[in-house]
């Protein structure tokens, strides 16, 4: 079965530094691997993308991530 969501995702990585930039210079909340372990449940990842559920509120919702250095950004309720 072909994931015709790869190419779109794959594209998606390259923008993930500028992406994160921008999200930090907006103060914006970003978590490192520690932070996400305690706020969320991860549920799945496809880059850049993780499925999460919130931990005080169980409200589940996506995060972007960026590889080097790893750390998950631009928190969206599902």
């Amino acid at each position: 079965m072909s994931d015709w969501t790869a190419p779109i995702r794959k594209d998606m990585l390259a923008e993930m530094p500028d992406a994160l930039r921008k999200c930090v210079e907006a103060g914006e909340p970003v978590w490192d691997t520690e932070s996400l372990q305690r706020d969320f449940t991860v549920e799945s990842f496809a880059a850049p993308f993780v499925i999460v559920v919130r931990k005080d509120d169980g409200v589940k919702g996506s995060l972007l991530f960026n590889h080097a250095p790893r750390l998950y950004f631009g928190w969206e309720e599902a």
